[in-house]
């Protein structure tokens, strides 16, 4: 099966893409008749109190799932909707465990507790992400909102459960990182890319001017380029990490800040466009469970292995991934990133 980035890139007519995402392709819902029992089977999703991830947790509890993290920011949110999760599979055990995406202390504290407190793990779903409307950074990092949570904690909490997955999964049977994404990253201008230092560049409206759709899509390209040269160090033996879009999804809480006009026309436009929160949970599913090692680096959208961003194919993509990995690591250097990347070799 040929890779992601092995694939001619999308059609340069995106409106075809659009139209055939949301109005032509049908996604089947998961059943026990689709995907064996997941009995015994242990999975963490983040982002787990609402729309997709919480969807995503409802689906896998339905197909026997015995064990669940709920990983949310707030702790009673979460607990409001472990409860509603536990009525879908009264015998499976759900935890709610603290994950704050804007802190490096909380992610790494995170993975500690999966480490302390599991004795197994077989599917990650890295759900949590935002969508800011105006320009805003972390308090813990100084980084813009979108970066921080997007790219730069998503790159953290995936390296830093990799020995940990590694450890935990069954053997001959390789635990499962599914990452969102999302098709916006084959749409952004990412005119900044030829800024040195690039990725603090985004903290500074000076040098690079918000645009709130504009950065959501570069965001997920920064973290497609950085996961697509990670997988290439990681082995598929070892952990498999793909990628996944969802589509234009109702109900997932991104256009949360919207207010007046343009919530009203959001909310026209979903009504019209979008997916039900199920149809777009079920490519997580999809993702998580039926697409095995020949997956790993890659995205997939409509439930299929399909083409990067077309800025990945390009010259200035390469320099750019390179730039992108080798400040992100050096960002993460706090947690020794590079060197735990280095031990899954």
């Amino acid at each position: 099966m040929v890779a992601s980035k092995d694939m001619p890139t999308l059609p340069k007519n995106f409106g075809k893409v659009f139209w055939n995402n949301q109005f032509r392709v049908k996604i089947e819902l998961p059943t026990r008749t689709t995907f064996p029992t997941l009995d015994g089977k242990v999975a963490i999703i983040t982002g787990t109190n609402s729309g997709l991830g919480f969807e995503t947790a409802r689906q896998l509890l339905t197909l026997g799932l015995s064990h669940l993290v709920v990983a949310v920011r707030s702790l009673e949110k979460g607990k409001t909707a472990a409860a509603q999760l536990s009525r879908i599979n009264p015998k499976a055990k759900i935890y709610v465990w603290a994950l704050d995406m804007e802190s490096y202390d909380s992610v790494q504290g995170f993975v500690s507790q999966c480490d302390a407190e599991l004795t197994r793990i077989d599917y990650v779903v890295l759900n949590a992400g935002i969508s800011p409307l105006a320009f805003r950074k972390s308090n813990s990092t100084g980084h813009e909102s979108a970066i921080q949570v997007n790219h730069l904690s998503t790159a953290l909490l995936t390296i830093l459960l990799l020995p940990i997955l590694k450890a935990k999964s069954s053997r001959g049977n390789p635990a499962r990182i599914t990452v969102v994404n999302s098709v916006m990253a084959h749409l952004c201008k990412f005119p900044n890319r030829d800024q040195r230092p690039l990725l603090s560049s985004f903290d500074d409206t000076a040098i690079t001017p918000w645009d709130a759709v504009e950065r959501y899509g570069v965001s997920k390209l920064l973290s497609q380029l950085f996961l697509v040269r990670l997988t290439e160090l990681v082995s598929a033996d070892q952990v498999v990490i793909n990628m996944v879009d969802p589509g234009l999804t109702k109900g997932t809480g991104l256009a949360r800040d919207a207010k007046g006009v343009l919530r009203v026309a959001s909310n026209i436009f979903h009504g019209i466009a979008a997916r039900p929160v199920d149809r777009g949970a079920a490519t997580y599913v999809d993702a998580l469970l039926r697409h095995g090692q020949e997956s790993h680096g890659c995205f997939l959208m409509n439930t299929d292995i399909s083409p990067l961003a077309t800025f990945y194919y390009t010259a200035d993509g390469k320099t750019a991934q390179e730039q992108i990995w080798a400040e992100t690591m050096k960002e993460l250097s706090v947690a020794q990133a590079e060197q735990i990347v280095a031990s899954m070799k």
